[in-house]
C-alpha cells in the first residue's frame, strides 16, 4: 500500500500499491506521474519552494515557501491523489497530520 501523509509543510509518500507486478502497477504510476509533475512544476518556477528527497522507499516533500502559486500546486496535487486513492482504497491511504 501506498501511504501518504500530509503534515502542514511536508508530504511523505512510500510504499508501493500492489495492484499489480513491479513496472506495470497503474496505481503506482499514477501516483509517481502526479508528485513528480507536481515538484518538477514547482521548481520550474521557484527552485527554492521545496525540498525533497527521494530513495528506493519513498519520497519527502518540504514546502519552504508558503506562496500562493506553491500551495495551489500542492494543494492540486494532493486532490488528485485523492481522486486516485478514491478509485483504489486498498491500495493508497492518505493521512492528514499536525
Amino acid at each position: 500500500m501506498i501511504k501518504i501523509t500530509k503534515e502542514k509543510n511536508k508530504i511523505s509518500i512510500h510504499g508501493h500499491a500492489f495492484y499489480s507486478d513491479f513496472g506495470k502497477d497503474i496505481v503506482c504510476s499514477a501516483v509517481s506521474s502526479i508528485v513528480t509533475t507536481t515538484i518538477n512544476g514547482i521548481i520550474s518556477i521557484d527552485e527554492n519552494a521545496i525540498k525533497y528527497v527521494q530513495n528506493k522507499t519513498g519520497i519527502e516533500i518540504e514546502v519552504l515557501k508558503m506562496d500562493n502559486v506553491t500551495l495551489k500546486l500542492i494543494d492540486n496535487m494532493m486532490e488528485l491523489l485523492e481522486k486516485v486513492s478514491s478509485y483504489y482504497p486498498k491500495n493508497i491511504q492518505i493521512k492528514e497530520g499536525v
